[in-house]
C-alpha cells in the first residue's frame, strides 16, 4: 500500500535540468512518481496498452487519484519495462510472461532467455489480435446535402404533373331556385341604381 505522504514527497521531487527558450525545464528525479503519459512515452507504448497490462499483471499497482489519474511508482515502471521487453523483444506471450512472474515469486529473474520458436509464433499471432483501443469519439451526423441549383441556360427537369381528375357533372338548378335567384338579382340591381342616384345627388350638392 502506497502512503499518500510518500506520493506527495516523490511528486514534488523535481530538479532543474536547464533552460530552453528562456523557461526553466524541470526533470523528475529517479524515485519520483510518473504519470501514465510519461510512462507511455518512456516505454513507447500507447496508454491504453498500459491500462490493459494492469488487468493482466496485478503486480503493477499505480496509485490512482481523483478522476482516474494514475501515478506509477519506480518499481511499476521497472516492471512494465521488463514486460515490454519480454513481449516485444524476447518473443513471449502474455501467458508466458505471467508464468515467468509466478516462477520468480512476483518478479523477473535477471537472465531470462528468449522464448522458444513455438512461443514466438504464438506471440506473433497474439500481437496481431486487437488490444482494446481507446473509445472513439462519437461522430457528428453528416449535414444534409445542399439543394442543387439550376445551371444557367439549362432547363430543370420537372416531374410530370399527375392527370387531373375528371370534373363532376354540374347539376342543373331547379326552377324554383332559379326564379328566386333572378328575383334577388333584380332587387340588388334596383338597390344599386338607387345608391348611384343618391351618390350623384350628393356630388351635385358638393359641387
Amino acid at each position: 500500500m502506497v502512503d499518500e505522504d510518500d506520493f506527495n514527497a516523490d511528486d514534488d521531487a523535481l530538479t532543474e535540468a536547464g533552460h530552453e527558450g528562456g523557461r526553466p525545464r524541470l526533470r523528475k528525479t529517479a524515485d519520483a512518481f510518473r504519470t501514465i503519459s510519461e510512462v507511455a512515452d518512456e516505454l513507447h507504448v500507447p496508454q491504453h496498452v498500459l491500462r490493459f497490462w494492469e488487468t493482466k499483471f496485478p503486480q503493477v499497482r499505480p496509485l490512482k487519484r481523483g478522476g482516474g489519474r494514475r501515478y506509477y511508482r519506480p518499481e511499476d515502471v521497472a516492471l512494465l519495462r521488463r514486460v515490454a521487453d519480454l513481449l516485444y523483444t524476447q518473443g513471449y506471450t502474455i501467458k508466458g510472461v505471467q508464468r515467468l512472474l509466478r516462477e520468480g515469486g512476483g518478479s523477473f529473474h535477471d537472465n531470462i532467455p528468449p522464448a522458444p520458436a513455438e512461443e514466438r509464433l504464438a506471440a506473433e499471432a497474439e500481437r496481431q489480435a486487437q488490444i482494446p483501443d481507446e473509445p472513439a469519439a462519437p461522430r457528428k451526423p453528416a449535414p444534409p446535402p445542399a439543394p442543387e441549383l439550376p445551371m444557367p441556360g439549362l432547363q430543370a427537369e420537372t416531374a410530370p404533373e399527375p392527370a387531373a381528375a375528371p370534373a363532376a357533372p354540374r347539376r342543373q338548378p331547379q326552377p324554383e331556385l332559379r326564379h328566386k335567384a333572378e328575383a334577388e338579382i333584380d332587387r340588388l340591381r334596383a338597390l344599386l341604381g338607387e345608391t348611384l342616384s343618391a351618390l350623384e345627388e350628393l356630388r351635385r350638392l358638393l359641387d
